[in-house]
């Protein structure tokens, strides 16, 4: 997948439209943005314990489809006016990201 070096965009720190330089991000774990948090894996284990429910199996089973074979783009903008910088709010699934001039 190619993506242009500069693209023309809305900037909502500048309330018009300017240039924004693309730069993919490295994309992370859904655990390393709170690292110290256990998160919800721990509460729903945690949730049928004391109600005598258990977790229904959840983690005693293997997930049900297999390991992707893409990851999601992880695109940032940043504004070549303010440097504000936006983050990508949808990926797209591609095997290779190219940014192109």
């Amino acid at each position: 997948m190619k993506i242009p070096k500069t693209v023309r965009m809305y900037c909502p720190k500048c309330k018009k439209h300017t240039l924004h330089t693309v730069m993919q991000a490295k994309k992370k774990s859904k655990g390393s943005a709170h690292p110290l948090s256990r998160g919800s894996k721990a509460r729903t284990r945690k949730r049928g314990e004391w109600r005598g429910h258990g977790n229904l199996g959840k983690y005693s089973k293997p997930p049900v489809k297999g390991k992707k074979l893409t990851k999601k783009t992880d695109l940032r903008y940043v504004c070549n006016e303010c440097k504000h910088t936006i983050t990508q709010s949808k990926g797209v699934r591609a095997k290779k990201v190219e940014i192109v001039s």
